[in-house]
């Protein structure tokens, strides 16, 4: 046991600190395991946004890291499933700011729908390949001018 009265408090606060980490953490696991559980339910948004909103406060308390809660958070995503988001937040009104969002959805999800028609395959013409094989003829002939004179010549 330590002897010096700031160690001592430490000590205190250091336990009392764990035992609240402790309790947030054994939430963030209920939060989560409600969230997978109401997957597809009614109330599944519901769960989901309240174990998104407990990770995001821990860890802005520090009792779990930034990165630790953003993987969280992604893999409790991926298991609901495929999400479209869009954000704006250009005006000053809220009502503005949705019909941005709204209109931003629907060329994201317009963008998604469109089907891309396949490509052709062909083959060079017969420029193309023309052009090619004198390339080539040109760059032997240069890399023949470097080499050694033959004695016999």
């Amino acid at each position: 046991m330590a002897n010096i009265k700031s160690q001592k408090k430490r000590i205190l606060t250091n336990a009392k600190a764990a035992e609240r980490n402790k309790a947030v953490k054994s939430e963030l696991k209920t939060r989560s395991k409600n969230a997978v559980n109401a997957i597809g339910s009614e109330t599944g948004e519901e769960s989901m946004r309240l174990a998104v909103k407990r990770l995001d406060m821990a860890a802005a308390k520090g009792v779990i890291h930034k990165n630790q809660a953003a993987r969280r958070k992604a893999r409790l995503m991926a298991r609901f499933g495929p999400r479209i988001t869009a954000v704006a937040q250009e005006a000053r009104s809220q009502a503005r700011n949705r019909e941005l969002a709204l209109e931003r959805l629907r060329q994201r999800i317009a963008r998604g729908l469109h089907v891309h028609r396949p490509r052709r395959a062909t083959k060079p013409g017969r420029g193309a390949r023309e052009r090619r094989l004198e390339t080539k003829r040109r760059r032997g002939e240069t890399k023949r001018g470097r080499r050694r004179p033959d004695p016999s010549d």
